[in-house]
């Protein structure tokens, strides 16, 4: 019998263990660096909270069904923007003109309703402007070339300037059109003292559209060419991913959602539509959107996270109001110095991650 070579058999198990130590180190690394990912948008999560907390030991009935249920529907509009403009920045690009969009939409809409066509329709062509406004963009930036900023900055432009050619006043959409469903209201919980839960159809379509939209990035490789652009244009083409055509759809989704916005926004008001409507709305869904902690360098962002970023910009609003000592200007500043710690934090935790990479 020959006696066990322990030093051979030792070398033996140190290597069998090595690559299952590597491995449990890359795991962990990969772990840590996700987690550093969703740091802003749980920051932003609990600003979120904090906000709320203290509006309702501040000034109390916020953690109320009626109150909480006017802050969903308020945001509706604004959930829906940030949707399309999640997509846009993910994939490293920026749309300027989704306000403008609105607008347009509206009063387009508006008056088609107004010549006597079904209404239905009227509410179709608001989406279809959109989205079409949002293909001219997408051509620009992906066949001419012309850097996204200019290309939706035009559009903006353009977008505002046709809305104030057909009307500079009030229009108002005819009774009985579609607007008047859109905003009728809906009570889930019956509370105590006119405490109602209620929700609108304008509300369920933004919550189905950030449904889809997280189904859509996370689901679909459309939405993976989204990720992959925003990451490296260059890696996407070379795996083959349909670059071209997914530029293009990204400004078109972008496109139809401010016009779905437009018409969730229009039954809010009454069917009124005004060309000076979503004015600054592009810089709130930008701010809502790295609030929620996407990249505006792209490659990273998550849809719920900037309905965080909505949520949050929306809880600014009803602070400001119950407050009412505040003037509504402070909201813009708050705004800004907000989505200015956002975008400090994230360029911290990107050049620390470049340093350990």
């Amino acid at each position: 019998m020959t006696a066990p070579n322990t030093l051979t058999d030792g070398a033996g198990d140190a290597a069998n263990l090595a690559p299952v130590s590597e491995s449990r180190t890359v795991g962990a690394r990969r772990l840590w660096q996700r987690a550093r990912g969703l740091l802003p948008t749980f920051i932003a999560l609990a600003l979120l909270l904090g906000m709320l907390i203290y509006a309702e030991a501040a000034y109390g009935r916020v953690f109320h069904a009626g109150t909480i249920s006017d802050l969903l529907i308020g945001a509706a509009p604004m959930l829906i923007l940030a949707v399309g403009m999640t997509i846009v920045i993910v994939s490293a690009g920026i749309d300027l003109s989704v306000g403008a969009v609105v607008a347009f939409s509206s009063v387009s809409g508006v008056m088609i309703m107004n010549t006597g066509v079904n209404g239905w329709l009227g509410v179709l062509a608001m989406v279809a402007f959109g989205a079409l406004f949002g293909l001219v963009a997408g051509v620009m930036v992906q066949v001419f070339n012309v850097q996204p900023f200019i290309a939706t900055l035009a559009m903006m432009f353009l977008a505002r300037g046709l809305a104030s050619m057909l009307t500079t006043d009030v229009v108002r959409a005819p009774e009985g059109s579609p607007f008047e469903w859109l905003a009728s209201k809906w009570k889930l919980y019956d509370g105590p003292k006119v405490n109602d839960f209620i929700v609108t159809p304008g509300l369920v379509i933004a919550v189905v559209v950030v449904i889809l939209a997280v189904w859509f990035m996370h689901r679909t490789r459309m939405g993976r060419t989204v990720y992959g652009i925003g990451g490296s244009d260059g890696s996407a083409q070379l795996m083959g991913l349909p670059v071209a055509r997914t530029r293009v759809w990204i400004y078109v989704l972008s496109g139809a959602c401010a016009g779905l916005a437009a018409v969730v926004y229009t039954a809010s008001v009454q069917g009124a539509a005004r060309n000076v409507t979503g004015l600054g709305w592009e810089l709130d869904a930008i701010a809502a959107v790295v609030i929620g902690g996407t990249l505006l360098t792209g490659g990273a962002g998550y849809v719920l996270g900037s309905v965080i970023g909505v949520l949050v910009l929306q809880t600014l609003r009803l602070i400001i109001t119950k407050d009412g000592t505040i003037d509504p200007q402070y909201l813009t500043i708050i705004t800004g110095a907000v989505l200015l710690a956002f975008v400090l934090l994230q360029r911290v935790l990107a050049s620390r991650t470049g340093r350990q990479q």
